[in-house]
């Protein structure tokens, strides 16, 4: 199995964004997790969109683009395929495609859940049990961006509500701060969000949105793409990445012990 847990350091390389939508350019310092031929998988900050929106807001997908411009000098536009996202206020690994035939490769792993994701969330509220799974439809109000379960009764009137699994289980206490693994099986829209909050109770800390009574300071959220396993789309090696907790958040810095790095 290939590994990838980067040290604490970055990949410090300030770039300036060369796509035209952008209003503005940005540096940024970039965390590389994961990069070959194929793929490329970076530590998204929390706060940043995963591809572009009508807001024209800098995205981690034009930083990765700047990044495989600036490093390897490609003249042109440079192929990048979208593969999943995250949420905006939510940090951690993300995957992009460097190749057409990677991209339809992984986009038939993730859809055939071939992919195992593993998050991290904070939260204030034990959950009880301290482990289990949960199950539930979910249906995504498009017009208010928020997702709710709903009933299974209820689920052909709610069009598009489609049914949601997840593990979690309790991994450590720090004070009032509850530290949770969180293992999706599908992929809804703010799955893990909703789910917590509304079925188990433990609303994610700062996620105003899902029922949270405490307010992070830039308006993120502790949720964290922790890692991501796969068999490698072309390779067909066995791969493992990790993505480091955010170093300049306080509240993930209480569980920093807790982790291997």
């Amino acid at each position: 199995m290939l590994t990838f847990v980067p040290s604490r350091a970055v990949v410090k390389s300030k770039i300036e964004n060369q796509e035209s939508r952008i209003k503005n350019p940005f540096p940024m310092h970039l965390q590389v997790l994961f990069e070959d031929n194929h793929l490329i998988a970076v530590n998204k900050p929390a706060g940043l969109l995963s591809q572009g929106d009508e807001t024209g807001d800098r995205t981690v997908m034009d930083w990765v683009k700047a990044y495989i411009k600036h490093r390897y000098n490609k003249p042109g536009d440079v192929f990048l395929g979208s593969i999943h996202r995250l949420d905006r206020p939510v940090s951690g690994v993300i995957i992009f495609a460097r190749t057409s035939k990677a991209l339809k490769r992984m986009t038939e792993l993730f859809r055939d859940r071939k992919v195992t994701k593993t998050y991290w969330a904070i939260t204030t509220e034990q959950p009880d049990p301290i482990e289990g799974s949960l199950k539930g439809y979910i249906y995504k109000d498009t017009s208010k961006n928020r997702s709710k379960i709903v009933p299974k009764a209820d689920s052909n009137r709610h069009k598009g509500a489609k049914m949601a699994k997840l593990d979690y289980r309790l991994l450590g206490r720090v004070g009032t701060n509850i530290l949770l693994e969180v293992k999706p099986e599908t992929g809804r829209p703010h799955q893990i969000r909703v789910q917590l909050a509304d079925q188990l109770k433990t609303p994610i800390h700062g996620d105003l949105k899902y029922g949270s009574r405490l307010r992070n300071q830039d308006g993120n959220i502790n949720l964290h793409a922790r890692k991501l396993e796969f068999q490698h789309p072309v390779t067909k090696e066995a791969v493992k990445i990790e993505a480091p907790i955010p170093e300049i958040d306080q509240l993930w810095q209480l569980f920093a012990e807790m982790t291997e790095w």
